[in-house]
């Protein structure tokens, strides 16, 4: 992954030169890992599909190897770096349409960042430990992005998809509001630090509207942890136990919305999950 075509400089050149010249390294505690697989960030900038009309959120630039090409691809690029060293390397050498702003992403509303009425994209390199918080971040805002970009932990990506059919409660939280795609696979050396565990870049299309008709989101979602409560258990066994409800109640309000009981949570589309609260509901539980 180091290597680069023609005598040019790698990523792995250019960011070990950048660190060295401001007399930096990487954070373990933050989780910070940098690209440095040509292959890859051209990967994550043509999925991306960036235009001059473009405003850009680039959580987690780093050194900003990957934000000097979102500037030559969008219009404008607002890079939040939590590391005040690392924002402080950037605003000094950034384009001019490259806004920097040392803070964590999860302070700000992102439509405080962009301007009123401004369609965004989202492109971030994540650290592991925050991945579920962000994805709400943006998912939840008032004002959500057009696409997100997100390279993240293999597992994540695959929870995220549902891989094999297999949902969580990360899956259904992710796709009542946008249309997940695995884009690749990225190994471990394509970092530095080499980090313990493979990654994947996954692109999340976000609907307009929700894939669902929700009328009470935070029951919905309530409902879905729920049912994972009790993990690979029965659905009747895991809503008893995440519901705190009687069997017999559980059963009734199972078969009212024409689901099987021994089905378990991980095989549940949303359309089943907005069934079943209704279902709910009508006995009067809050």
């Amino acid at each position: 992954m180091k290597n680069a075509p023609g005598g040019q400089k790698s990523l792995y050149d250019i960011t070990k030169e950048k660190l060295r010249l401001y007399g930096l390294r990487a954070r373990k505690h933050l989780g910070q890992h940098f690209l440095i697989d040509k292959s890859v960030l051209d990967t994550i900038i043509d999925v991306s599909a960036l235009a001059k009309s473009d405003t850009v959120i680039e959580v987690g630039p780093g050194p900003g190897v990957m934000t000097g090409i979102l500037a030559e691809k969008a219009g404008k690029v607002i890079a939040v770096e939590l590391d005040d060293n690392l924002a402080a390397m950037l605003g000094e050498n950034s384009p001019r349409n490259v806004a920097v702003i040392n803070g964590n992403i999860l302070d700000y509303a992102p439509g405080s960042l962009v301007a009123p009425a401004s369609r965004y994209k989202v492109i971030a390199n994540l650290p592991y430990y925050i991945t579920q918080p962000i994805l709400r971040h943006f998912l939840e805002a008032s004002v959500k992005p057009d696409i997100m970009v997100l390279m993240v932990q293999k597992e994540v990506a695959e929870a995220i998809i549902g891989k094999g059919g297999r949902r969580s409660t990360l899956t259904n939280a992710v796709q009542v509001y946008s249309r997940p795609e695995l884009v690749t696979i990225v190994p471990k050396e394509s970092f530095y630090p080499v980090p313990e565990v493979t990654s994947a870049v996954v692109k999340l299309e976000v609907l307009p509207v929700p894939s669902i008709e929700l009328n009470d989101e935070k029951a919905f979602f309530h409902l879905v942890r729920a049912g994972f409560s009790a993990t690979r258990k029965q659905l009747v066994n895991s809503l008893v136990k995440g519901l705190n409800l009687p069997r017999e109640l559980v059963l009734e309000i199972l078969e009212e919305a024409g689901i099987d009981p021994t089905r378990r949570a991980e095989t549940m589309e949303l359309q089943e999950w907005a069934h079943l609260l209704e279902a709910i509901k009508s006995k009067g539980i809050r």
